[in-house]
């Protein structure tokens, strides 16, 4: 049976990042690996960055939709269906950083999926700068996210980190998981807390042995327009100018709660960059990619007032 492991986390945790050196390991150990970038959005630009990775043992499969989670899950059970026969030692999954995480165990508990697929490890990446922030709903989700997990992995750690601030952090998780859960905590020993560029085969080992947990908790209605992104195709400006709207974005109150702001943009004639912002930290590095679209990704934004801040410098505004 072909294992697979589901890698989970929060909007902006860094799911991209862990998958390309998780799957290098795999690859370095002569798995037949596909990864699945499994989306609601209209365009994955996380896709495009594990391109690298593309080979002969390795495959990059997509799945995306924003008609419906029922149409979302029907998409995900054939796509799985359509690779079945295709070889592979483990295939990994990137869902989007607001998931269902029952879709996951549903589809794979059906069949004739029950008997190709195997539950490997459900993974869940934690941002250690943000978890102890998270207000509202997005403890609610960050807990979904991280229930089933068997083992959490911290990410964008600081170089001078503690053992003090590995517990502290380890109890906002399971403060977190008290509000919602019963029976769900994590101890030290559920936890990695080092750089991903870091990570040895020790530790990688225990990530492919760290299975998952049965997580029972009350859900929560969340309407689909709560969490809905906004994308700006052909996104054209200077990167001063792009650094600094996208930084007054995360303040401005009338844009609604902006999480995460990501993407591609033409910067210059011949100049692009990749965006990678969150309210704590803006990163902005040189690419070469055949996409360019910007992606806003929030809580209740408004549309209309984003739209006419990015209108001038794009050729199609979100719908």
């Amino acid at each position: 049976m072909v294992k697979i492991d589901l890698i989970t986390g929060f909007l902006g945790s860094g799911k991209t990042t862990f998958i390309k050196e998780y799957a290098k390991f795999l690859l370095e150990k002569g798995e037949k690996i596909c990864i699945i970038e499994n989306d609601y959005g209209a365009v994955n630009v996380d896709m495009v960055l594990l391109q690298d990775l593309y080979g002969d043992n390795c495959n990059l499969e997509m799945i995306v939709g924003g008609d419906g989670q029922e149409a979302h899950r029907r998409r995900f059970r054939t796509k799985l269906i359509s690779m079945g026969m295709h070889g592979y030692d483990r295939v990994i999954i990137e869902p989007s950083g607001i998931y269902d995480v029952d879709e996951f165990f549903d589809v794979l508990y059906d069949e004739p999926l029950d008997r190709w697929y195997e539950i490997g490890n459900v993974i869940s990446i934690v941002d250690a700068n943000t978890v102890t922030d998270l207000t509202d709903i997005s403890r609610y989700i960050f807990m979904t996210e991280a229930a089933c997990a068997g083992k959490l992995v911290l990410s964008k750690l600081h170089e001078d980190v503690r053992e003090s601030d590995i517990e502290g952090i380890v109890k906002r998780i399971n403060d977190i998981m008290a509000e919602f859960t019963t029976g769900i905590s994590f101890s030290q020993g559920d936890v990695i807390a080092r750089p991903f560029n870091e990570l040895d085969a020790g530790d990688f080992e225990g990530i492919m042995g760290c299975g998952y947990r049965h997580a029972s908790y009350v859900k929560l209605p969340l309407e689909d327009r709560q969490f809905t992104p906004l994308f700006y195709f052909d996104v054209e400006i200077s990167e001063e100018e792009l650094i600094k709207k996208a930084e007054a974005l995360f303040t401005d109150v009338k844009a609604g709660h902006i999480i995460r702001i990501k993407g591609f943009v033409k910067t210059g004639k011949d100049a692009q960059v990749q965006l990678n912002a969150t309210e704590k930290k803006t990163e902005v590095k040189p690419v070469t990619s055949s996409r360019n679209v910007l992606i806003i990704i929030g809580e209740n934004l408004n549309k209309e007032y984003i739209n006419e801040i990015w209108k001038d410098y794009c050729s199609v505004v979100s719908l």
